[in-house]
């Protein structure tokens, strides 16, 4: 289903990831988001993006101030001990899935789907995305999704 199929409608993509991250946290689950790290607007920590991309945990043990916006996904999170403030805008989400058995929702990359201004944070201190780097976390499998219907 196209998200601009209709004139003056929304895009449906913040309200999915706010249900969705609902649905895993009310069971019990860890909320994990898949983010096209290449996308402008994206900022996070360049030594956490593994090929163009990064896994994030959304748990509420994990993260500050969780902002699930209509433009942004917005938080503090502490990386290497450190605590960063991460930017997401909403078309750079690619799946929000639950860490413990896959399931959620895969987003399309939407190229009809335009990043608003208010995403698009201009920082002289933002670091472009870079990929590579090494990372002091254990190496996982890549996450799996399973299709809900």
């Amino acid at each position: 289903m196209d998200t601009n199929e209709t004139p003056g409608m929304t895009s449906n993509r913040p309200y999915l990831l706010r249900a969705i991250y609902d649905w895993i946290s009310d069971n019990g689950l860890t909320p994990y988001v898949l983010v096209d790290a290449a996308q402008p607007g994206v900022k996070v920590p360049s030594h956490v993006i593994k090929n163009g991309q990064v896994v994030l945990n959304l748990a509420m043990r994990a993260v500050a101030n969780l902002d699930l916006g209509n433009d942004r996904i917005s938080f503090q999170a502490r990386f290497s001990g450190v605590s960063q403030s991460i930017s997401i805008p909403i078309v750079a989400v690619l799946a929000l899935y639950a860490q413990e058995n896959g399931q959620g929702m895969m987003f399309p990359a939407d190229e009809a789907d335009p990043i608003p201004a208010s995403a698009v944070e201009s920082s002289e201190d933002a670091e472009p995305p870079q990929t590579g780097g090494d990372d002091d976390r254990p190496k996982r499998g890549a996450p799996h999704l399973r299709v809900v219907k």
